[in-house]
């Protein structure tokens, strides 16, 4: 009995998943443009969620991590979606620990932290990789549509992260991979990328983006 119980678990998580993937691509064909809405995404839940849910918002998605220098944006993001969600925007959490393994333990451990320390409203999905091989195909999509844009090097976090990484590769800003936790993309009310921040970038200028598209 618990082995056609485990099965019928896995074959609804395929059949959610599959009725997913079907709705997010008759919203993009629908739309007739390569946009996010093709996507689907695991929320830390374990609920297969469409981005074509999403339809009609403005949404910034960032990678983020509860032990790294820029852990503190959390109180800034939930600051914007407390001034902007009635607005239409919606910010989606994707939590990764590639990137000095500053998001380790559970979802539920994460999502304590962050509403304990924080007070954050919005979703939080499932971890993920963003780069190599196992990377989302979210993330693949969402670098392919913005390049890497440069670490503010007028912030000492910026030039010790430039300086880290053009140690190990010269031209290291030259390919579009995330190269830090707390890069955003934002995403317009068409489901396009219209700008990329990396984690220095002034919350006021991501500010702005986010008031200009509402």
């Amino acid at each position: 009995m618990k082995h056609i119980r485990i099965f019928s678990i896995a074959l609804a998580a395929l059949l959610t998943l599959g009725a997913c993937q079907q709705k997010a691509v008759d919203t993009a064909t629908e739309a007739n443009a390569d946009n996010i809405y093709q996507f689907c995404v695991v929320d830390g839940f374990g609920d297969t969620v469409s981005l074509a849910d999403y339809a009609g918002q403005v949404l910034l998605v960032v990678n983020t991590a509860t032990q790294c220098g820029f852990t503190p944006q959390y109180e800034e993001l939930q600051s914007l979606y407390t001034r902007f969600h009635d607005r239409g925007l919606e910010i989606l959490d994707f939590p990764c620990n590639q990137f000095g393994e500053q998001a380790p333990g559970s979802f539920d451990e994460i999502h304590t932290f962050c509403t304990g320390n924080y007070g954050i409203t919005f979703p939080q999905m499932d971890k993920i990789d963003v780069n190599g091989e196992n990377a989302a195909p979210l993330y693949t999509w969402l670098k392919s549509k913005a390049a890497f844009g440069g670490f503010d090097l007028n912030d000492p976090r910026g030039a010790f992260l430039d300086a880290a990484f053009r140690a190990q590769d010269s031209l290291y800003d030259q390919n579009p991979d995330i190269k830090w936790n707390f890069t955003k993309f934002l995403i317009d009310r068409r489901g396009n990328v219209v700008a990329r921040f990396e984690p220095t970038a002034d919350m006021t200028t991501v500010n702005q983006a986010i008031a200009e598209l509402l």
